[in-house]
């Protein structure tokens, strides 16, 4: 398993119609193969920032799967409109865990 991981800068004063178009697009990136699933978490000191963690199989299914998908131009057209600046997008192994 891969974890995505994406600070999302979402423009001031935008964020509840960034959260609503987020709502939509959740769907698009569920429905992907190599998806496992996904969470997005309101920042509370830097309440204009997102982080989005998403759990794919590997790297491939993200880049190339999902982000060479016909699917992503709906992504895009729903969310990337809202981050200033675009965000930097990195993927992590897991090494440790703690439950």
């Amino acid at each position: 398993m891969i974890l995505e991981h994406a600070l999302l800068p979402v423009v001031p004063g935008r964020e509840a119609d960034f959260e609503a178009a987020f709502a939509e697009a959740k769907s698009i990136i569920a429905g992907m193969p190599g998806f496992i699933g996904l969470r997005l978490s309101r920042s509370i000191e830097t309440p204009n920032e997102y982080l989005l963690l998403v759990e794919w199989e590997s790297v491939e299914a993200h880049e190339t799967g999902f982000r060479g998908s016909p699917e992503y131009g709906r992504w895009r057209e729903l969310l990337h409109r809202f981050y200033e600046p675009f965000p930097v997008v990195e993927h992590f192994a897991e090494v440790a865990r703690a439950e």
